[in-house]
């Protein structure tokens, strides 16, 4: 029976792809459980816990390899293959979306773009067009979408997002100010933009209290 990893460790995985791919970026060839702890600010202890969930990877008296545990994390967060993409709305936040390159360099490809603005028919946007909600369903079925991600008024959400599961995509990115509420084999990752200022809000101010 495989192992079931908590979503605390889960969450902390991409931090560490991404310090080690600046790790590499600076020609570090290995670096130790404590020179990673300081860089990150998270203790030894903790990185060592989080990376023996998946078989450890260090060696004693050399550390980590930095390319080598790069390439391992990166396929635990299954980057060693293409996910493609659509997203639904087609607004200021789907357009930045969009528009993100680095998305493209972890392996997300955004394919398609949609909305129901007549206004937005056919503006392409870093090369992709946009479509009408009315061609979604020929254009999954034509094509390999892993997942969909949604920028749109959350009182359209629920409806978008059981048409998405209907037509075969069980991952959702979702950015409608909405938990969404789908079948057990659909993956959703709920993204509430307001909750994460909220947290900034909190910490500014505990840090102003006498």
């Amino acid at each position: 029976m495989e192992k079931e990893i908590s979503q605390a460790v889960i969450r902390r995985m991409p931090r560490y792809y991404r310090y080690l791919g600046d790790l590499l970026d600076e020609g570090v060839e290995r670096i130790s459980s404590n020179e990673l702890s300081t860089r990150m600010r998270v203790t030894a202890s903790q990185i060592r816990q989080d990376l023996n969930n998946f078989g450890g990877f260090g060696q004693q008296g050399y550390g980590y390899n930095v390319k080598y545990l790069y390439d391992e994390i990166g396929k635990i967060l299954g980057m060693n293959q293409q996910h493609n993409i659509i997203v639904v709305g087609a607004g200021n936040l789907g357009q930045a979306l969009a528009n993100y390159l680095k998305f493209e360099k972890r392996g997300f490809v955004i394919v398609g773009l949609f909305d129901v603005n007549p206004a937005l028919k056919g503006i392409s946007v870093r090369g992709i067009e946009v479509r009408m909600m009315d061609e979604l369903e020929g254009f999954v079925k034509a094509n390999k979408v892993d997942i969909a991600t949604l920028t749109l008024p959350k009182e359209k959400a629920d409806e978008v997002a059981n048409i998405l599961v209907s037509l075969g995509i069980n991952a959702i990115w979702n950015f409608a100010h909405l938990d969404l509420e789908l079948p057990e084999h659909v993956v959703v990752e709920n993204v509430h933009l307001s909750d994460s200022l909220m947290q900034l809000s909190y910490n500014i101010a505990k840090q102003r209290k006498p």
